[in-house]
């Protein structure tokens, strides 16, 4: 991937891997957007890197969506580079929930994690075919190909990503657009809750990695377990995800 001389787009850019994503596109010479739902956050965000550009935007909404594509393409029409990493995880039992009544909380991961990646690549895909580079990066998970049995929708919705990804890829590959994907392991964020992914890879470890192999020109990017779950075969993929939820089914409520 082109590194430097980019303006980028990241949704969900105010924390996390998106911010660490978008300190690194900051350093290699590029401009940078940022999105997220908080506003607070992303004042922090951008009193930590001041030449950060920041925009509100509820990604699961449609509304919004258009609103943010309409903004910046008009506000930084050089824009060319696109990074789809808002989401949204929950862990549940679907037999101790309330759907019924509760729809609309579950249905806003699906939402997030896939109608908004959907959307937007298909909105900026049209603009940036006009340019001489371009790039889309779709964040997925190691979960779309071992998927974590409390997350359901969360795995679910990752691997709808990888598929869509793929797909993008095939389209795309007469165009100058670069469609890459990206597939964290478990990060040390709040995704999910605070406290949650303790456990997991640093974040700036993550995302140093992932930016080697942007330099690499890769356009699959996996890290630790993740790198790894993307190349399983079935038979490791059915005990993977077995072993995980074994030792994992008694956190959730």
């Amino acid at each position: 991937m082109k590194l430097s001389g980019n303006t980028v787009l990241i949704t969900g850019g105010a924390a996390g891997i998106g911010f660490a994503f978008a300190q690194r596109f900051l350093k290699a010479g590029n401009k940078v957007i940022v999105c997220g739902r908080c506003e607070e956050k992303l004042q922090e965000a951008q009193e930590k890197n001041p030449e950060l550009i920041t925009r509100v935007c509820d990604v699961t909404k449609e509304t919004e969506r258009i609103a943010l594509f309409d903004w910046v393409t008009r506000e930084y029409p050089d824009v060319n580079v696109l990074v789809n990493n808002a989401g949204i995880q929950q862990r549940y039992h679907v037999l101790k929930t309330n759907v019924k009544d509760d729809w609309r909380y579950y249905s806003q991961e699906i939402a997030s994690n896939i109608e908004a990646p959907f959307h937007f690549a298909m909105l900026f895909a049209q603009h940036f075919a006009k340019k001489e580079y371009a790039a889309i990066l779709n964040v997925s998970s190691g979960l779309a190909f071992t998927p974590m049995a409390i997350a359901p929708i969360y795995s679910a919705t990752k691997a709808a990503v990888h598929s869509f990804t793929m797909s993008l890829r095939h389209q795309l590959e007469e165009t100058d657009i670069e469609v890459i994907e990206i597939a964290p392991p478990a990060v040390n964020t709040d995704l999910g809750g605070v406290g949650l992914h303790t456990f997991g890879t640093p974040v700036d470890e993550f995302a140093d990695a992932i930016f080697t192999g942007l330099k690499a020109g890769e356009t699959e990017i996996g890290y630790a377990r993740a790198a790894k779950a993307m190349r399983m075969s079935r038979e490791e993929i059915d005990e993977s995800v077995k072993t995980m939820y074994d030792n994992m089914k008694n956190t959730i409520q």
